[in-house]
């Protein structure tokens, strides 16, 4: 599976952002998609997942202000940001994941939040 991610970008606080991970090749087997990310000088950290039946489940520090959604049509996930902070700042890694197989990883998208 080859992820392709877009969207991200330099937003002052309080802002909004909206990433999109659009998957290709062997999607028919991919149930979870979704986001982490990795901020300078920090491990990282999983944000978000949503599975191809639109079940969702959200880190703490992003539930309230983060939405993902899904279009199995176009093989498509996409990370709605609101109301955002500096420490959001990272690159953003969308993933796929498949039965007994390694995940698929996005290229990654740098969201940098200036306070």
């Amino acid at each position: 599976v080859q992820l392709q991610a877009c969207g991200g970008g330099l937003v002052q606080a309080g802002g909004s952002l909206r990433l999109s991970c659009a998957a290709s090749g062997s999607v028919d087997s991919v149930n979870v998609m979704g986001w982490y990310r990795r901020a300078p000088g920090e491990s990282r950290e999983w944000v978000v997942d949503i599975t191809r039946d639109l079940r969702t489940v959200y880190a703490d520090s992003v539930k309230g202000r983060f939405t993902i959604s899904r279009d199995n049509a176009k093989n498509t996930v996409y990370l709605q940001m609101n109301s955002l902070k500096p420490e959001d700042t990272a690159v953003y890694y969308c993933y796929a994941a498949r039965p007994f197989m390694p995940l698929s990883w996005g290229q990654g998208t740098q969201v940098t939040v200036s306070s």
